[in-house]
């Protein structure tokens, strides 16, 4: 079992940036891919970044390229996802998530456990 507590959401302002943190517990959660997805009011939940289990493979959703990178320290059990040059449309509760996969995916059914989510509210 892994459980997952996101924390470092808040109210910022467009152009600004911010650093989520998601810190788990469990031996496991150093060999589990772990993504980072957001949900919007009246959106589906959306796919923002994934990293493998050792950090060399990593992916972002095309909104969020170029702006946001994912990390983790395994020694910490801790992901993080640090946004920068952020807009009023990256407003949004964001989700991280770990999965026992053999690949990163955007598919979030596939990811076995989920935080209970940091909001993230842009102010232009």
């Amino acid at each position: 079992q892994v459980q997952l507590v996101e924390s470092g959401g808040r109210l910022v302002q467009a152009g600004g940036s911010l650093r989520l943190s998601c810190a788990a517990s469990g031996r496991t959660f150093s060999t589990y891919t772990v993504g980072w997805f957001r949900q919007a009011p009246g959106k589906e939940r959306e796919f923002v970044a994934a990293l493998t289990w050792n950090g060399r493979i990593t992916s972002y959703g095309d909104s969020v390229k170029g702006r946001f990178t994912i990390s983790r320290d395994n020694a910490k059990n801790t992901a993080y996802l640090q946004m920068n040059s952020l807009k009023p449309e990256d407003t949004a509760v964001y989700y991280c998530a770990a999965g026992a996969l053999s690949r990163i995916t955007t598919i979030p059914r596939l990811y076995d456990y989920w935080g209970q989510g940091t909001q993230v509210t842009l102010s232009s």
